[in-house]
């Protein structure tokens, strides 16, 4: 008889419960609890941090298990991050034009409303209509499905195109960075309707909870981010264990020995691929109404560079090494970007981290290669087979 997925996975079993334990002790630390310890910013912080572990573990999978280096996924989770921010700028314009057209002498037609919105929206790249690309923006219901399917589209057809020609390597990468990089341009136009290098702001004002303050708004999405975390670290567990799993790892492993064996490599390759993407869209959506704001360069190839950074950093391969590395690249740039970290007087020079946090997080990188091929995550293995050691 097959043992319970938890009894098989152990590791996922202690996530989970290191997860619970964590939300558990930041909600009663929360300024909405009442204790105050744990400000309403630093609990922003955390909760964006939970939605880049989701996204590094989606890396992790694509990169880590099935050997596709993706230089474009963070691209994926930028375009949920547009695609809830849509929703959330309509819907907050609505309520603010509203109740002064509607205490107009004259009721306000359909279209005269249409056109106040779309003013309040794109008046600042010098427009008020509104583009083909929000003509669903009014429902929230098919905005939360843009979420998840366009990101998922959009790797499918990237993804047959390219499995299909079999395109690997470097080859690979450079296609998906060049996918990224066509996006970013397209984003930063002000006639693609996205209001160009101004982006979508405001949206950690939800519609609808104008009478909650932000401490309660911002646990909320702490929860959320938390629950979507813990799901998909159980979603890609199944995913990497079983007779799927070890497919996946031999074709990163050799890939022509997989074909040759009479897998369709292809296909693997493509579901892994469209999945991730789907999952970073998720994260995405999560993420952008707790920072507030997204614009074209969230959707850089920089930013999908610097999440494989994460990957390594942490350990690929492994997805508790995905979610370490997450944590701790956000926390620490947080932390030296935000100008908490002290500065350094040299006497002749002044260390300011706000200006050298990239440049640490470079020679991280290169050091953890160099020493930690494994990552930090390597470190916990050595530990537990010491453990293990008669």
């Amino acid at each position: 008889m097959e043992r319970p997925f938890l009894a098989r996975n152990p590791s996922v079993l202690w996530f989970l419960l290191g997860l619970a334990m964590f939300t558990i002790g930041v909600t009663v630390l929360s300024e909405a609890a009442g204790l105050g310890l744990v400000s309403t910013s630093f609990l922003k912080t955390l909760g964006k941090t939970l939605c880049l572990c989701l996204v590094a573990i989606a890396m992790d999978v694509v990169w880590g298990y099935c050997g596709i280096l993706s230089l474009g996924h963070f691209a994926f989770f930028g375009i949920g991050g547009y695609a809830i921010g849509m929703w959330l700028m309509h819907a907050r314009t609505e309520g603010i034009v509203l109740p002064t057209l509607q205490a107009a002498p004259l009721p306000p037609t359909p279209q005269e409303i249409t056109d106040a919105i779309g003013n309040q929206i794109f008046g600042v790249v010098g427009s008020s209509e509104f583009p083909a690309l929000w003509a669903f923006s009014h429902s929230l219901t098919l905005q939360l499905l843009a979420v998840v399917l366009v990101p998922g589209l959009l790797a499918l057809v990237f993804g047959w195109l390219a499995f299909r020609s079999r395109v690997t390597g470097v080859y690979l990468s450079i296609l998906t960075q060049a996918m990224t990089l066509a996006l970013s341009l397209y984003f930063f136009q002000n006639d693609t309707g996205l209001r160009g290098n101004n982006g979508l702001s405001g949206l950690q004002n939800i519609p609808g909870l104008e009478h909650r303050s932000q401490a309660e708004v911002s646990l909320w999405f702490f929860w959320a981010s938390a629950l979507a975390l813990a799901l998909g670290y159980v979603l890609f567990a199944a995913v990497v264990s079983g007779r799927f799993g070890s497919v996946i790892r031999a074709i990163r492993d050799n890939e022509a020995r997989v074909r040759f064996l009479g897998y369709h490599v292809e296909h693997y390759k493509l579901f892994v691929f469209t999945l991730t993407a789907m999952v970073a869209g998720i994260a995405g959506a999560l993420y952008y109404p707790q920072a507030g704001i997204i614009n074209p360069g969230e959707i850089a190839p920089i930013a999908s560079i610097y999440l494989a950074v994460w990957v390594a950093i942490g350990g690929r391969g492994r997805l508790y090494g995905a979610v370490i590395g997450a944590t701790l690249v956000s926390l620490l740039s947080s932390w030296f970007t935000g100008g908490s970290a002290p500065d350094i007087n040299l006497g002749l020079y002044v260390i300011r981290w706000t200006d050298w946090w990239l440049v640490l997080l470079g020679l991280s990188f290169v050091l953890v290669t160099l020493f930690l091929p494994k990552g930090i995550g390597g470190l916990f293995d050595r530990l537990v087979r010491k453990g293990d050691a008669p």
